[in-house]
């Protein structure tokens, strides 16, 4: 009986990877009817990070009342795993920039609610927390979330405050001996695929406020207030954040939780496969069928389907890797322990055309691939 393991990322914009798991399997059933089959949907710390966890390994959808972006209250919620020990959050389910609509101002919005999805956690007891970070609306550095925690943001009258983008300028002290007690001994890890640091040309304002909704001049006021926080954070407990790799995350949401919470930043990939404890589920595995919308040289520097080779190569496993479409040279993929790379296109059409058929043209694809597996 042949085992085959799924693991592949969304094909952002038009299938999850939820979907094309369950494609994947159904193909599969097909023409491999008594084939064992393991899926495991990928998120990269974005939307749908917490289904992507509960669907690989169980657990529970925790819902919770929360602040949003404008402080205004919401039912957000986050994932417990591992019988408990292990919660799961997404920071765009209450700082994500689909919530924002037409009131886009990064100036004003906050990360607040993440913190209290957080306490909610300690308070059931979890040991771990997984932090998503992606799809952001907000330039606070995280401030927000070390505020709900219990961390004292103080201005220059000695007035306590929580900071937003556009009044992080305004802090001039905290005390992070106020936060919560239950937060120490807690290990928190931080999903984050992107290496830009918290300010600067490479920041998280010059690079992502402007869809945030910052026009020019917005971006250089958002950037001294990161550069001035992470200055303060140096200062006050020696930890240099402004050139932390990744610490540009969710409008620098990545650096704050390394200052504030003594957080670990790690790629994505590497966080799902070790949490789903993926070196053992492939142990025993004939093939492995992964993917991402495009494959393409930032491909290679550790995303989804390059996380899952590595890993792979390791144990001979081949490793099959169905895209959405693929650029640029690929040879470092085969390096790496891809075995194949099929791209799903079937005629030479614009994203905007070929988006539409991305379920058929996934079908059709897996049907060949399989079909060839029979020969």
């Amino acid at each position: 009986m042949k085992k085959f393991v799924l693991i592949p990322d969304s094909f952002k914009g038009t299938l999850s990877s939820s979907q094309i798991c369950q494609i994947m399997q159904d193909r599969i059933a097909k023409f491999f009817p008594d084939a064992l089959v393991k899926s495991i949907p990928v998120a990269d710390g974005g939307e749908g990070s917490v289904d992507c966890f509960l669907t690989a390994l169980g657990g529970e959808k925790v819902y919770v009342n929360c602040k949003n972006p404008y402080f205004e209250d919401m039912q957000g919620y986050y994932g417990l795993i591992n019988n408990g020990q292990t919660a799961v959050i997404e920071m765009a389910v209450c700082a994500g920039l689909p919530m924002v609509e037409d009131r886009k101002n990064p100036l004003k919005t906050t990360t607040y609610g993440v913190g209290e999805l957080m306490l909610d956690a300690v308070n059931k007891g979890v040991k771990k927390i997984i932090v998503g970070l992606g799809g952001s609306c907000t330039n606070d550095l995280g401030c927000g979330v070390a505020s709900a925690c219990g961390v004292k943001f103080i201005d220059k009258d000695g007035k306590a405050f929580v900071p937003t983008g556009g009044s992080l300028k305004g802090v001039y002290d905290f005390d992070i001996s106020s936060i919560d007690p239950k937060l120490k001994g807690v290990e928190i890890q931080v999903m984050c695929d992107i290496n830009n640091p918290p300010c600067g040309e490479r920041g998280a304002s010059k690079v992502f406020a402007p869809q945030k909704g910052a026009d020019p001049e917005m971006v250089e006021f958002l950037d001294d207030g990161v550069k001035h926080i992470c200055d303060l954070v140096n200062d006050k407990l020696g930890v240099d954040l402004s050139n932390l790799s990744g610490g540009g995350a969710a409008g620098a949401m990545g650096a704050g939780m390394v200052a504030f919470f003594g957080a670990k930043l790690d790629m994505g990939i590497d966080i799902v496969l070790n949490t789903v404890s993926f070196d053992k589920v492939i142990s025993d595995a004939d093939l492995i069928f992964t993917g991402e919308g495009k494959i393409d040289s930032q491909s290679l520097s550790g995303k989804v389907v390059i996380g899952v080779a590595r890993k792979a190569k390791q144990q001979g496993v081949p490793v099959i890797a169905v895209v959405g479409g693929a650029d640029g040279e690929l040879s470092l993929a085969y390096e790496q322990g891809v075995s194949a790379i099929f791209a799903i296109n079937k005629m030479p059409q614009d994203f905007s055309i070929s988006r539409n058929f991305s379920k058929e043209n996934l079908t059709f694809t897996m049907d060949n691939i399989l079909r060839t597996l029979k020969i």
